[in-house]
């Protein structure tokens, strides 16, 4: 073989020899998306005063913060009545357009639409094992010691706030004394109605009142971006 063929033969077997180690290589675990969704793993402690839309949102803020998430800008799900001057705020146009997942990156709703059924009901994946705190633990729910499953939203199934004058957002989240609130579920389960967002109305605003339905003054968050 001349030196002219053998640094040919060469040559191609180093190149054949690079493509298979190339195509050897393992793929890279895909990175999990960003959590986007989570329900607050503690109350701000003053029931139904959260100390408005503003200071809900800071609390989750804070805590998705805590959990390596505070780079994102996120939002309490809570929609407010007409009062004083002020135009209702519907919890579903505050939180962006999704998707959102949960801290372990699990699809929580890819939209608003699909968040709340807008075409097709339970299009969301909403339930006890997805729904989990920012911390990625699992909420307790009915049938547990204590049941946390209901959830404050003021809202509709629709996630638009009541009309009328019945109090479903204990005073736009500002009263722990006398109202009432609308809860929803999150592990689907309890009182006849498996909304995740409007499935009964507390018993009052206190935190022991909201105790005594099944709750703990827990939110929702979703990042708006």
């Amino acid at each position: 073989m001349s030196k002219k063929t053998f640094l040919v033969v060469a040559a191609i077997t180093g190149a054949a020899c690079s493509l298979t180690a190339l195509t050897q290589q393992p793929p890279q675990a895909q990175q999990p998306a960003p959590m986007g969704f989570f329900i607050t793993s503690v109350s701000p402690g003053k029931g139904g005063d959260l100390g408005g839309l503003a200071r809900a949102d800071q609390h989750c803020q804070t805590l998705a913060a805590a959990a390596g998430a505070g780079s994102r800008t996120w939002r309490a799900y809570l929609s407010t009545s007409e009062s004083g001057g002020q135009k209702a705020v519907n919890a579903r146009d505050r939180i962006g357009q999704g998707p959102w997942h949960n801290a372990k990156g699990e699809l929580i709703a890819r939209n608003v639409a699909d968040l709340h059924g807008d075409n097709e009901r339970d299009r969301n994946n909403i339930q006890k094992l997805t729904a989990l705190n920012e911390k990625g633990e699992v909420v307790s729910g009915r049938g547990d010691t204590p049941n946390r499953h209901d959830i404050l939203t003021g809202s509709q199934s629709d996630g638009r706030a009541f009309a009328g004058g019945e109090d479903m957002s204990c005073s736009n989240w500002t009263s722990s004394g006398a109202g009432g609130a609308m809860v929803g579920h999150h592990d689907r389960m309890g009182g006849g109605n498996t909304s995740w967002n409007a499935a009964h109305r507390s018993r009052g605003c206190s935190q022991e009142q909201l105790r005594g339905t099944g709750g703990d003054g827990l939110l929702y968050c979703f990042a708006e971006k």
